[in-house]
């Protein structure tokens, strides 16, 4: 897959999942908000009329005439009507005595068309917010004819030694648009704070994707050279193998001293197979290991001999052409090794033929002699 497309295709997954998440979180934390203004919104409505049916009581109680406080009360709420929540006046019979709208004086307010329950039953703003968005009957407030008022009455309070009731209304107009206010707010925060998260969001893929790919091009880069230091060494390895092959074909059985005259090379080694003594060439050893302090010698024909020498003994009396001891548990012959293979850092992992049966490896320090050997 091209990168342009898998940027995209991570943008569009991005993006619907930011929005998906993001528009059920908006309209949750709407419904949340909402719910708290409304609740802020019925308790002030409760306690203005609560403090008005007292301030009224206190007036007729101080003995001032109906008359009057009627005045002062209409006086204190005219021109209320156009803010969120306003209170009005009316007797026992329903008659309006005070309202912020003069002109509504005098008429007779219908209990059904408002969306108060009773004086017992309050509102609660989980109903009101439903009242809002759905105009419908909720939660036990009581029908309405009348879907278009644009105020409703959400608490009634009487006053004290009268037949007076003071009405807390509640501005529907006003409401809903603070609350359309208060959506469009919300839906242009989730529209650029998701905006913003999804850039934000590709950019990071696209540096961290940037990063990665150099981090591989360099590792493919590294890969390709161990590849070709692998391929090198193992065509060493045949190169080698076919002149110790030749070497073998040109030398005569019995024993050899080396350039130097001081240490013999044996062609040959005395081992042991069950009770009997077997002597073997050198060039068909594959390789030579201990275990258990037992020195086995196998062969390439997959036949494994014991010997009393230990592995430093025979490794001073071998050809150091054929042989290298790769650790201190193994000598490998050049014509036991099958293949060549990196292992961890810098170090080397030879399979041999037959198998050993462990891996033989081959130390960072002495991958570099190993080399030089191959390459004698």
């Amino acid at each position: 897959m091209k990168k342009d497309n898998l940027y995209l295709l991570t943008l569009l997954a991005i993006s619907v999942i930011v929005f998906i998440i993001g528009y059920f979180s908006m309209n949750y934390m709407v419904k949340v908000s909402t719910n708290q203004f409304l609740e802020i919104q019925i308790e002030s409505s409760k306690r203005e009329a609560r403090e008005f049916a007292e301030l009224v009581a206190s007036q007729l109680a101080n003995g001032t005439d109906r008359d009057t406080v009627v005045k002062n009360i209409q006086k204190s709420i005219e021109g209320t009507d156009i803010e969120t929540g306003f209170v009005c006046m009316f007797d026992w019979s329903g008659v309006e005595i005070c309202h912020p709208d003069p002109q509504k004086i005098g008429q007779k307010a219908i209990p059904n068309e408002s969306y108060v329950r009773s004086l017992d039953d309050e509102i609660n703003s989980e109903d009101f917010y439903n009242l809002l968005t759905s105009k419908k009957q909720q939660g036990g407030i009581r029908e309405f004819p009348d879907e278009d008022s644009g105020s409703e009455i959400i608490y009634l309070y009487p006053v004290r030694n009268s037949d007076w009731i003071i009405a807390a209304h509640a501005n529907l107009v006003k409401i809903e648009k603070q609350i359309d206010s208060l959506k469009f707010n919300f839906l242009l925060v989730y529209l650029l704070s998701s905006a913003t998260i999804v850039l934000l969001c590709l950019l990071i893929v696209r540096f961290l994707g940037s990063y990665y790919e150099k981090a591989l091009e360099t590792k493919n880069e590294r890969l390709a050279e161990e590849v070709l230091s692998l391929s090198k060494l193992n065509s060493d390895l045949n190169s080698y193998r076919d002149r110790v092959n030749k070497k073998i074909e040109d030398e005569n059985e019995g024993e050899t001293v080396d350039g130097e005259g001081s240490v013999k090379i044996k062609n040959r080694l005395l081992t042991y197979s069950k009770d009997k003594l077997v002597s073997i060439k050198v060039e068909e050893i594959a390789f030579i290991t201990t275990e258990n302090s037992v020195t086995w010698i196998s062969c390439l024909d997959g036949k494994k001999y014991t010997s009393n020498s230990s592995l430093d003994e025979l490794y001073n009396s071998l050809d150091p052409m054929l042989f290298f001891r790769a650790n201190r548990q193994y000598i490998i012959s050049v014509k036991g090794m099958d293949e060549i293979l990196r292992y961890g850092n810098n170090q080397l992992k030879i399979i041999l033929n037959p198998d050993s049966g462990n891996a033989i490896i081959i130390g960072k320090n002495k991958a570099s002699e190993f080399k030089k050997w191959l390459n004698m």
